[in-house]
């Protein structure tokens, strides 16, 4: 069996006093053990927001990239694709008669 050992580090941030009580008065309302609580989770659930929104910008960059570049810059079709186009067409007219 093997056990886990988490890492932690420290962070530190300066709030004025009324964005303390704010945020206390809001963690409190939301059923949160503590500010710290509060804190990590709703940065958390930000910062994931944030990067999914981001990889999907990426990923959609990259797709429209490789789309433009295919229209562009057509690749010859290969010799299996011409056989699939001849069979279709086959297909075609023997379903015409």
């Amino acid at each position: 069996m093997s056990i886990t050992i988490k890492e932690y580090a420290r962070f530190d941030a300066r709030l004025s006093k009324e964005q303390k009580q704010f945020f206390e008065k809001a963690a409190y309302l939301g059923g949160f053990r503590s500010l710290t609580d509060f804190v990590l989770l709703t940065v958390q659930e930000k910062a994931k927001e944030i990067v999914q929104e981001n990889e999907r910008i990426i990923a959609s960059e990259r797709d429209s990239q490789i789309f433009f570049e295919s229209i562009t810059n057509p690749k010859k079709p290969s010799k299996t694709l011409k056989n699939a186009l001849e069979d279709y067409n086959e297909f075609a007219l023997n379903s015409k008669k």
